[in-house]
């Protein structure tokens, strides 16, 4: 049935659209082995944690695909049925500081990747003709290269809504050329990177939401009773509304809206 709609019927839903920028990435759960690596490096555990994630340009929601396989039990149709969840990779682009830290950090964490070869006694000669690449195991709780909780968090202007992604397994895969020339002096240097991942979780997934019952995207009992203390709210301002343009001579006019 096709409804007549009038601007303050549409305005509740084209005038709450998410901003694309309002947006933060968080590095976290790095293992003690690779945060000790980036810091013989310059690279402190503040600068992963606090600063780094605020530096990123643009970043991207993950996405994912269910890889699907065909059956035909019965003859003539094919069905298809997933079996197995796909994880896209995301690409981060950050600016770059001039202590040249943020683009230490993904290189050196590369590195540590492949730095199994490593000596315990002595300083590994990366310059050396002999030198040789052995990766590390991945998922070592002290000495593992991936990251166990890195988090995307999207959320809006009022600060109230909030989105929240965290990857489980996460580590670059591979860092772009990063192109520098002469120019303007206001060109600034900007550092791609690719992350690949195990598997991510949309959703808060801190011990306290699991608690509060929030967790996983899930809507709390407490978020329901906001909920409905707001629409009781906007019913009572729309209410007030209608009174008021009744004492206007106004009220047909809102009462059609307000039924349509």
């Amino acid at each position: 049935m096709v409804r007549n709609l009038t601007l303050e019927d549409v305005r509740p839903i084209i005038g709450n659209l998410s901003r694309a920028n309002y947006y933060q990435v968080q590095f976290g759960g790095l293992s003690s082995g690779l945060t000790n690596y980036l810091g013989s490096r310059e690279v402190n555990s503040r600068f992963i944690a606090e600063d780094f994630g605020l530096m990123c340009k643009s970043a991207s929601l993950p996405g994912s695909t269910l890889g699907d396989i065909q059956s035909s039990n019965y003859h003539g149709v094919t069905e298809n049925f997933a079996y197995q969840k796909i994880f896209t990779e995301i690409g981060l682009e950050f600016y770059c500081d001039n202590e040249y830290k943020g683009l230490k950090f993904l290189e050196h964490w590369m590195e540590y990747a492949v730095s199994g070869n490593r000596s315990s006694t002595a300083t590994p000669l990366y310059g050396s003709p002999q030198y040789n690449y052995r990766m590390r195991y991945p998922n070592d709780r002290a000495t593992g290269y991936k990251s166990q909780a890195t988090r995307i968090f999207k959320f809006e202007p009022n600060y109230q809504q909030l989105l929240e992604y965290t990857f489980i397994g996460l580590f670059p895969k591979s860092l772009q050329a990063t192109p520098v020339r002469y120019g303007p002096n206001g060109d600034l240097t900007l550092i791609s990177c690719n992350f690949t991942y195990d598997r991510y979780v949309a959703g808060r997934t801190f011990s306290f939401d699991y608690a509060l019952g929030n967790a996983n995207n899930v809507f709390s009992v407490v978020n329901r009773g906001l909920d409905i203390v707001n629409q009781g709210i906007d019913t009572f301002n729309r209410g007030r509304d209608f009174i008021t343009s009744l004492s206007n001579g106004d009220g047909v006019g809102v009462f059609n809206s307000l039924i349509n």
